[in-house]
């Protein structure tokens, strides 16, 4: 279903040459040190958005080294069109993610692709988008892998960087809770809880790596409440949404109401967990430290970064080698438990 209307084009790359790849042996850097990653072709896709509700053609094209992710918003002419994905962009968290640059250009719901760009490595892109808001498509990073799949993968001759967590950083909002903590790799747990039995209690942990991202969490769809789509409609948001892009829990909470049911017992943690890690991604370079939310959301995690970086003793940027190490990914059933909001 993922390559309904999509389309494949070659581009030429934006700005310097964006393999830059040699045979390793030639390589100017030491075999341990890991590179940075880009598309190798550029590719399309079209959809709805789905808060917007409106039809949407974007297209991931390569870019240079250091270049990071930026979004270009092709439908509005001049410099103030393009929009870098950081995390002091970061414009409106109400039910997604939103980034805007210095002269008010804006890209809703970015979050999923950012995800899908964060799990399979990918430090230089640049996103043209004709609107508002990033394709729903069906509301998971899945149709985004497989367009990143698809496009193809290269390293660039500059060393891939990270930002290495010193000490822990907290930022809570009553029972709500995120946390970074010093770590050799990037890691997830997340922790929910909700009044009602469709979803419950759920917890999960996720080393960042591509393959446990595409298989544990990257089908994960967003989710919402039947009692809830008049009230988000009067506010302008989930006009787009439906059944194909969305997990809609019932009024009573006891059931979805998608003909097909879950994708993953726990599909409601895991999407929340694919939230974060697109969140986190607006970091600018890849995480080495452990993430733990506990009912964490859009805002909280943007939070979360402007006190890390408000902090110079937290963090330090590295130079990434191959020496990181991952564990395996772990995800409890659901439970009608009160989530522990242990400090």
């Amino acid at each position: 279903m993922f390559d309904s209307g999509v389309s494949f084009e070659s581009f030429p790359a934006i700005g310097n040459d964006v393999s830059e790849s040699r045979p390793t042996m030639f390589s100017d850097l030491a075999p341990s040190v890991i590179r940075q990653r880009t598309l190798k072709s550029a590719i399309s896709c079209t959809g709805v958005g789905l808060h917007s509700g409106c039809k949407m053609t974007m297209t991931l094209r390569p870019a240079a080294a250091n270049t990071g992710i930026l979004f270009r918003r092709i439908d509005i002419a001049g410099d103030g069109s393009v929009i870098p994905a950081l995390w002091s962009n970061v414009s409106d968290t109400r039910l997604n993610t939103s980034v805007s640059g210095a002269k008010g250009a804006s890209v809703h719901t970015i979050e999923h692709l950012m995800a899908a760009l964060a799990g399979m490595g990918i430090d230089n892109a640049i996103i043209d988008i004709n609107g508002p808001e990033v394709p729903v498509m069906d509301g998971s990073a899945a149709p985004f892998l497989f367009l990143i799949e698809c496009a193809g993968i290269v390293e660039q001759q500059a060393p891939r960087q990270a930002i290495k967590i010193l000490k822990r950083v907290v930022t809570k909002d009553g029972d709500k809770r995120a946390m970074l903590t010093p770590g050799r790799s990037f890691s997830l747990r997340v922790e929910i809880d909700f009044p009602m039995d469709a979803i419950g209690r759920q917890e999960c942990f996720l080393p960042m790596n591509s393959a446990a991202f595409k298989a544990e969490v990257s089908r994960a769809r967003t989710f919402g409440f039947e009692q809830e789509v008049a009230a988000m409609h009067a506010a302008g948001l989930g006009k787009g949404g439906s059944l194909d892009n969305a997990v809609v829990i019932a009024s009573g909470g006891e059931k979805v109401l998608n003909e097909g049911g879950l994708r993953y017992v726990d599909e409601f943690v895991r999407h929340k967990t694919l939230d974060a890690v697109g969140d986190l991604a607006l970091a600018g370079a890849p995480i080495l430290g452990h993430f733990h939310g506990v009912r964490c959301g859009h805002a909280l995690n943007n939070r979360l970064l402007r006190d890390l970086f408000s902090d110079r003793t937290a963090w330090t940027m590295v130079e990434l080698g191959n020496q990181q190490t991952t564990a395996p990914a772990m995800f409890s059933a659901p439970q009608r438990l009160a989530v522990a909001a242990s400090a």
